[in-house]
């Protein structure tokens, strides 16, 4: 009897174990698939960048690298593709975009979450609000102002307006209003630290997580902006490195695709390295919020 329930209770022991591990094998399997299916496309692009034209067009689809790509990379630079000017261009932008607009927007955040005040609620439905306009809306208004002040070329333009970025705020409200401690802000108050104080070195590390996230979303969309340099930027020497790219699509460079990988891969690289710099701060504030919970 003794022998039996015992291998009647190993048996019903046994049962969710083995469901267990295969939950776990099929979630491995899928985010390996997964993982794979997001690393082709890019992994696609630099093979392209090191094949001729004539490869592309007669092979579209290859996985294994050729030997063009200093052949390309001449192409590119023999004519009007400048990538060491584009990529200064498009890092200054970018950089200069991404800090003005975390740090203005944590500390609006800060603000709506630490302060009580009587228009508090209603400035947080303005910037909702603001969130729902297209940016393409305000572009005339915006391009006739920067004209009438005699900015259309210049980089401070594409970095200035990054100050107010509803969206940024938002995410920073929701996600420092459960998070900060009120008594910890009293409490430097009380020891007669200043405000920035108390934001620069309590509050910014707390919002280390949210900072990296959508200090990375920033760079992104700063980076990959297209339309507003389009329209504010007529110097050769001002073009970012998309502007560049978009015109590889005339006559000259319609049959140098090898040279058009070549350019798009310039313009992805400093995008993954951005992520690989940030992206501990992500997986830290995940784990974080999970030992919370």
């Amino acid at each position: 009897m003794a022998t039996a329930a015992n291998k009647a209770y190993d048996s019903t022991t046994m049962k969710p174990a083995k469901s267990h591990n295969g939950i776990l094998i099929v979630i491995h399997v899928v985010c390996i698939i997964l993982s794979i299916l997001s690393i082709i496309p890019f992994w696609i692009m630099i093979v392209n960048a090191t094949r001729s034209t004539n490869q592309i067009q007669q092979h579209a689809l290859s996985m294994i690298p050729s030997h063009y790509m200093l052949n390309n990379f001449k192409i590119l630079t023999s004519k009007s593709f400048n990538p060491i000017v584009g990529l200064a261009n498009s890092l200054i932008i970018s950089i200069g975009s991404t800090l003005l607009n975390v740090y203005f927007s944590s500390l609006t955040a800060y603000a709506l979450v630490a302060y009580e005040w009587k228009l508090r609620n209603a400035f947080f439905s303005f910037v909702v609000g603001v969130m729902m306009i297209p940016a393409q809306v305000t572009m005339i208004g915006f391009y006739q102002m920067v004209y009438k002040i005699g900015m259309t070329n210049h980089l401070s333009m594409l970095i200035l307006p990054a100050i107010a970025a509803p969206a940024t705020v938002f995410f920073m409200r929701q996600y420092l209003y459960p998070t900060l401690s009120m008594e910890i802000v009293q409490a430097a108050r009380i020891d007669g630290a200043g405000e920035f104080r108390i934001f620069n070195g309590i509050v910014i590390p707390i919002m280390k997580p949210a900072i990296a996230t959508q200090a990375i979303f920033s760079f992104v969309n700063s980076w990959n902006n297209l339309f507003t340099p389009l329209v504010l930027l007529t110097n050769k020497d001002k073009f970012t490195m998309p502007i560049m790219v978009s015109l590889l699509r005339g006559d000259i460079y319609r049959t140098e695709f090898g040279s058009v990988y070549m350019g798009l891969t310039l313009t992805v690289l400093p995008l993954i390295i951005m992520y690989l710099i940030l992206s501990k701060y992500i997986i830290a504030g995940v784990a974080l919020g999970g030992v919370k919970s």
